[in-house]
């Protein structure tokens, strides 16, 4: 049995919401990961069932290891399709805003989202969310907002209604979310979970090969070069990569080729941080993904040098200036952190 993480009170009134509403509008976060596709596919997928008309919105691609997932082809992407995503939003009854805590975290699909009457309805997992939507579902303990989406739909009274395409979308939102179950999920309610999707048939061992084993053979020689390159910090056991977007251009980077090179360095021995620069293709930033074990807390460095947040022991940020400073950077946070850099090594 699964214990009752989500208030009553906000189940109830997004119910009450859910039995009046036809149009239904699902949103999520820029660069859409496997928690905010499979989160809100698993939400789309439940929604069609009870014969509601429900859209998925997000505003740039994600990446191609996510698009074998069932509904994947109907997800509207905003800088492709903004005049018609903006009608869906404008004429929604509700919207459901899935894995993402501030408003600038859907990019220029938020001047739309705010514009709109629809009734708002928060599902996350991060820290401190705005106070954007009038139902705010906001549970950093969670390990995905894939699994609260699942709590939500079963204290719903609806769990017999999730279909097996839904229940694969699920999975793998809290599959991808905890770098296959290896950081953030202790919890034993996630493997309770898991038991539930797999009742629907899902299989498991596929879906995992299906994100996981499908990379092109450039990616791997990409993941090649970024380890060669890499620099190791051993007074704070610590690691860095990084990726130009000249380097990415030697190797025909595409959308999603670098997903978890973050965690790589976390395999030498002793290392307990690990840092991944890698100037966006798309804006002039340089992105910032941070991760740990243990309890060092990425959260807290990524706040306060990359302007980010997140989770203990994965987070992100953005930095605006050369890649040279971002490392500049980084190596400040880490004299700052060593410390607990060291306690935890």
């Amino acid at each position: 049995m699964l214990t009752k993480v989500i208030e009553q009170s906000k189940i109830d009134h997004f119910a009450k919401w859910f039995e009046r509403a036809e149009k239904i509008v699902i949103v999520s976060h820029v660069g859409p990961d496997g928690d905010a596709i499979g989160s809100s596919l698993g939400l789309w997928h439940f929604f069609n069932s009870q014969d509601k008309i429900a859209n998925v919105i997000v505003p740039n691609a994600f990446p191609d290891f996510l698009k074998w997932m069932p509904g994947s082809k109907d997800v509207l992407l905003y800088d492709h399709y903004k005049e018609f995503a903006d009608q869906l939003i404008a004429e929604a009854d509700v919207i459901c805003c899935l894995d993402f805590n501030a408003i600038h975290r859907i990019d220029a699909v938020g001047e739309a989202v705010l514009a709109s009457p629809a009734r708002k309805i928060l599902i996350d997992h991060h820290l401190h969310p705005e106070d954007f939507c009038k139902i705010i579902i906001s549970h950093p303990e969670i390990s995905s907002t894939s699994e609260l989406v699942f709590r939500l739909i079963c204290r719903m009274g609806y769990f017999s209604d999730i279909s097996k395409e839904g229940a694969e979308c699920i999975y793998t939102g809290m599959m991808t979310d905890t770098g296959g179950f290896t950081y953030n999920s202790n919890n034993r309610e996630i493997y309770f979970i898991i038991s539930e999707l797999l009742s629907k048939g899902i299989d498991k061992d596929a879906i995992y090969r299906k994100v996981y084993n499908t990379y092109s053979e450039s990616r791997l020689r990409l993941m090649g070069y970024v380890l060669s390159q890499m620099k190791v910090y051993p007074d704070y056991h610590a690691a860095l990569i990084s990726l130009t977007k000249n380097e990415q251009g030697k190797f025909d980077y595409v959308r999603g080729d670098s997903e978890g090179f973050v965690n790589i360095p976390l395999s030498i021995k002793g290392v307990v941080f690990s840092c991944f620069l890698r100037e966006d293709t798309e804006k002039p930033m340089i992105k910032v993904s941070l991760r740990s074990v243990g309890t060092f807390p990425c959260n807290q460095l990524a706040s306060e040098f990359f302007n980010g947040g997140g989770h203990l022991n994965a987070s992100g940020g953005e930095f605006y200036g050369t890649m040279e400073e971002a490392k500049a950077v980084l190596e400040q946070a880490l004299e700052k952190f060593k410390p607990l850099l060291n306690a935890k090594g």
